[in-house]
Formats: structure tokens, sequence, C-alpha cells
């Protein structure tokens, strides 16, 4: 029997996280897609704590109407790369949480990379 969407994601998931950890230094930044959001977090796995986090629920990402999902994707990447850098932060390993990196997880990328993280 074929697996659904969401057992192949987590098994994507579970596979991706046997090698990725984050450290204060160099954070997890794991990302979460729904239909409607995407959210995202920096991660220190050592000590359990989510550092640095955004959304596309954000005051400054939610007043923009009229603009596509991927776009906001961006806009999440890029305030997300403004809060870590402010914070001292400008390198992660990038977790795509089992998603394909393709549509807004890779708009994330690409806007996060153009704030100024390196991963």
């Amino acid at each position: 029997m074929a697996l659904s969407v969401q057992e192949r994601r987590l098994r994507i998931r579970k596979r991706i996280r046997k090698n990725i950890s984050g450290t204060k230094d160099v954070p997890r930044m794991s990302i979460f897609r729904s239909n409607k959001q995407i959210y995202v977090q920096l991660i220190d796995d050592q000590a359990g704590v989510t550092l640095v986090s955004a959304s596309s629920r954000n005051k400054e990402v939610a007043e923009k109407k009229g603009i596509t999902k991927s776009e906001q994707a961006k806009l999440v990447g890029k305030l997300i790369a403004e809060k870590s850098i402010s914070k001292g932060i400008s390198t992660v390993v990038f977790d795509r949480g089992g998603y394909l990196y393709h549509g807004r997880v890779k708009q994330l990328a690409e806007g996060a990379r153009e704030g100024g993280l390196k991963f």
C-alpha cells in the first residue's frame, strides 16, 4: 500500500533529522508549511530552545494584501534573517522539514539568503 503524503513527509523528516542538529552558534532553521501559512524557527537542539522565530502571521508580512503565498514566504525569509542577524546569528543549518525544496520552501530559503543568512 502506498504512503500518504503525511507519512511520506514524516519519513523524510526523520531521515533528515538523523544528520542535522543545531547548536547555539549554528542553529537549525526549521520550517513548517501549512496550507495557508509558513513558519520558521531557529532552534538550539543541544539546549532545546527556540532562539528566533518568524511566520507569515507576523504583522510585517500579514498586513501586506494581495501578495501570493510564495511572496509571503520570501518576506518571512528576509524577516528571519533580519531577526537572527540582530541576535548575532549569521550561519544556520537548513532543515526543510521533509518538504521538497520547491515553491514556498525555496522562496523562504532565497529570502533568508538575501537577508544575509549563510547555509
